[in-house]
């Protein structure tokens, strides 16, 4: 299968009422729970026998939003979209693969894995921004949304384009929530289920763990 019809899954963090970021930023403290289990998810390496890797695609402000001692992100393959080009994002560590959009930028990598310089992908996960999410949801590959709901809100600026509906099984945009165990097969893990505590600097925030696939 071309790297291109790769299935794609949206990893996103929002509030009730779709607030995922201010300032480029992000609009709450750092969720020390909903971060673990980010990085988890995004790097665990499933479905491929022997060495492989997950890639993880993102907007050039959400790479910038990202401390310089993080990026690229450990472990994972990063895939910057940007219509400026590389020149746009320097310095930037060769590792890193820039493209104008996301099928593109699967493109290339799998040029650069035929030639060895990357190890073949595992999962392939959107992680923003706004703009990416809109481009994504327009994909025939992207099957499966994961949501981590958070149960308080925030001032935002940016916001998750598709309104999804905890309360329903079948929610508008041609989106199912999955069963807990659902989510749980397709991340590999336990998961707390329902809302639970999360750390955000001196406050308790409940927190919902929560998958959404294609009807």
């Amino acid at each position: 299968m071309s790297l291109a019809q790769l299935p794609l899954t949206i990893i996103v963090a929002a509030t009730a009422k779709n607030g995922i970021g201010k300032a480029n930023g992000l609009p709450w403290p750092m969720l020390k729970k909903d971060m673990a289990y980010f990085a988890r998810v995004t790097k665990r390496r499933i479905m491929r026998a022997g060495a492989c890797q997950n890639v993880v695609i993102m907007g050039r402000k959400t790479w910038e939003s990202i401390p310089p001692k993080f990026r690229p992100l450990k472990d994972r393959t990063n895939i910057v979209i940007s219509s400026q080009g590389r020149s746009a994002l320097q310095p930037l560590p060769d590792d890193v693969v820039v493209a104008a959009d996301i099928v593109s930028g699967l493109q290339s990598l799998e040029q650069l894995v035929h030639e060895g310089k990357f190890l073949p992908v595992g999962r392939a996960y959107i992680i923003g921004g706004t703009s990416i999410y809109e481009a994504a949801l327009k994909l025939p590959q992207l099957n499966r949304i994961l949501l981590t709901r958070i149960d308080k809100e925030y001032d935002c600026d940016t916001f998750f384009p598709v309104q999804l509906d905890e309360e329903d099984q079948n929610v508008p945009g041609g989106w199912r929530r999955a069963t807990h165990a659902e989510l749980q097969r397709f991340v590999q893990e336990d998961v707390a289920e329902g809302p639970v505590a999360d750390r955000a600097g001196d406050q308790d925030i409940a927190v919902d763990f929560q998958l959404y696939e294609r009807a």
